[in-house]
């Protein structure tokens, strides 16, 4: 027996909520909670509230979905401009 097809949406995660789940404002207006998926887990990838992210839904259950992307965003970063020595000074630790 074959798998269901998943619906993919876009939304912005308004707030976090315990356990890595998130509560999502889709684009079509609708709120929903989604989990960080496995891979999301695996390679450390931290989501904020205010982020753009892509969520799996089954076509079964339209209020859980699951965070599988999350878009880069365009506001500059508040780190050390390119090419910066790291901080800490001259040395480095071992």
């Amino acid at each position: 027996m074959a798998k269901e097809e998943l619906i993919q949406f876009e939304g912005l995660v308004t707030e976090i909520l315990p356990d890595a789940r998130y509560r999502v404002q889709l684009d079509a207006g609708h709120e929903i909670v989604a989990y960080t998926a496995g891979k999301m887990k695996k390679n450390r990838i931290k989501t904020l509230a205010g982020d753009r992210v892509t969520i799996e839904m089954s076509p079964y259950d339209l209020e859980k979905g699951r965070l599988i992307f999350r878009h880069k965003d365009e506001r500059p970063s508040t780190g050390a401009p390119r090419g910066a020595p790291p901080r800490g000074g001259q040395f480095r630790r071992r």
